[in-house]
């Protein structure tokens, strides 16, 4: 039975230009999730996170390596069904189109009606009017009905963390391009690197949970 999301050997580099070949940004993502799930990124400002997103979608073609959905390599699926395997939501909700310059003819179907990763880059998490019950609600009727969702987060309030620990079932953490999965949110907060870039912020959840003196 194939994964649902397969990254194999994946990397993108970007160059400082066509004529100057110059590496300026490198990501390197292998990993592989077999089932349904909730899945929580997190990581710093221009580590990477957008650009995993876009090559998960297709939307970004990869230097190397492959994405299967379900079994099916993104970036030889049509173009105007890609999000009918992966679908990217920015913080506006707006959803990225795809451009190939193969024609769609020339590709394979998806094979699904309806989008089975779903990426959510930065979820406005609302405080009022039950918004945010409402948001984890969706994510999970989404894995309850076999879906794989992700949930790309830039925690700067205690309670985001709290968010991540209710709902995800794992994580990943990416910096500086390089992709790590991490089991479970106990595996999130005993990684270093999580730790550092979380600083304060998890100071502030760990004194939250401490029993009063």
């Amino acid at each position: 039975m194939s994964a649902m999301l397969d990254v194999s050997n994946l990397s993108k580099t970007y160059m400082r230009g066509r004529l100057d070949r110059t590496p300026t940004f490198r990501l390197d993502a292998d990993f592989r999730i077999e089932e349904p799930a909730i899945v929580g990124m997190m990581g710093p400002n221009g580590s990477g996170k957008t650009t995993l997103f876009e090559l998960i979608t297709g939307s970004n073609r990869p230097t190397e390596g492959t994405v299967t959905v379900c079994g099916r390599d993104i970036h030889r699926v049509r173009t105007d069904e890609r999000d009918r395997l992966a679908i990217h939501y920015h913080q506006s909700y707006q959803v990225r189109h795809f451009r190939s310059l193969r024609p769609n003819a020339l590709m394979e179907r998806a094979g699904s009606q309806y989008p089975l990763v779903h990426l959510f880059d930065e979820p406005q998490f609302n405080t009022q009017d039950g918004y945010i019950g409402f948001m984890l609600d969706f994510f999970r009727r989404l894995r309850a009905e076999g879906r794989l969702v992700f949930l790309c987060v830039h925690p700067n309030e205690r309670f985001h963390l709290e968010i991540l620990e209710e709902i995800c079932e794992r994580f990943i953490f990416v910096n500086k391009g390089v992709v790590t999965p991490l089991r479970d949110y106990a595996g999130l907060l005993s990684f270093e690197p999580a730790r550092a870039y979380l600083g304060n912020l998890l100071t502030e959840r760990t004194a939250a949970l401490e029993p009063a003196a």
